[in-house]
């Protein structure tokens, strides 16, 4: 699973959180963090993970591969 970069931005902005502060909340590595932001495929719980800490539903940050 991919995340969309822009999308996963913006839901970072509204929850006030940068790539240290969503790291130290998600208790993940940050190179896992940093795959995750970068757009490289992570398993599908690191994206659930990071999308419940930022309060949104993994569909709205989800890349959408046509």
């Amino acid at each position: 699973m991919k995340a969309n970069k822009e999308k996963l931005k913006l839901a970072m902005a509204n929850a006030c959180m940068n790539t240290e502060d969503l790291a130290k909340v998600c208790e993940m590595p940050r190179p896992t963090l940093n795959n995750v932001i970068a757009g490289r495929g992570v398993r599908p719980k690191t994206l659930g993970r990071v999308a419940k800490v930022l309060n949104v539903p993994v569909e709205q940050i989800l890349l959408k591969e046509v």
